[in-house]
């Protein structure tokens, strides 16, 4: 069982199955990855504990973003290696100012323009997307689905921060515009151990399948290999 799952009690994961939740989903034939907003601003810069990332950039989380950032740079070697649309988004730090943050935060902070770099293990190359958005969700008025859509995108593959806020944001906007949607859940992280599990969970009931990046890994190149075996 996974670790994410164990903070579920065994009645309630049972419930749900019962209710017919916990399917897992198939990876389609066109996936597109998805990195939700992996910036200093969410990170905070490395070597710092939870406390000092969150007095550097607010929404930081501090020494798991670091542990995790090995993986989400894997995935997204993963894609590049096979040809598939990497997609990265981050906070419209312009448009906030009009519309409004992501979240109902109160914190004031004078704006650092390194809140919205990414962290060059995982950086954009040329040619790569990045979509600034200014609320949590990446489809909320942006034109990501009409990118998905004009590249055929039938399943998308959604890693970054925070499980609990942007990234579940986007994937209950992925499910509801008709994607396919896996969460890769050691390639995300949180401020916290409990809403990361939590959302985890809450996820793969509803809305999404929550995979490893191993599981991942094998299911894509099972689907790369599928036509050469055929033959």
């Amino acid at each position: 069982m996974k670790e994410w799952m164990k903070i579920v009690p065994a009645d309630e994961r049972k419930a749900y199955e019962s209710g017919g939740f916990m399917k897992p989903g198939e990876i389609g034939e066109r996936t597109a990855l998805i990195v939700i907003d992996v910036t200093y601003g969410f990170t905070g810069s490395p070597g710092l504990t939870i406390e000092q990332a969150i007095a550097e950039f607010g929404p930081a989380c501090g020494p798991v973003s670091w542990e995790t950032m090995p993986r989400i740079a894997q995935l997204i070697t993963m894609f590049r290696d096979l040809g598939r649309p990497v997609v990265y988004t981050r906070g419209d730090a312009y448009d906030v100012l009009f519309t409004g943050r992501a979240t109902k935060s109160k914190r004031v902070q004078d704006y650092d323009p390194k809140f919205n770099e990414f962290p060059p293990e995982i950086a954009p190359k040329d040619g790569e997307w990045i979509l600034d958005k200014t609320k949590a969700s990446a489809f909320f008025q942006t034109p990501l689905a009409s990118y998905l859509v004009k590249n055929q995108i039938d399943t998308i593959i959604v890693c970054g921060v925070s499980t609990s806020g942007c990234v579940r944001a986007s994937v209950v906007d992925a499910f509801s515009n008709g994607f396919t949607t896996f969460v890769v859940d050691d390639c995300c992280f949180d401020r916290s151990q409990f809403a990361h599990a939590a959302n985890l969970f809450d996820m793969n009931a509803k809305y999404a399948t929550v995979v490893s990046l191993n599981e991942l890994e094998v299911s894509l190149l099972g689907k790369q290999m599928a036509p050469a075996a055929a033959k």
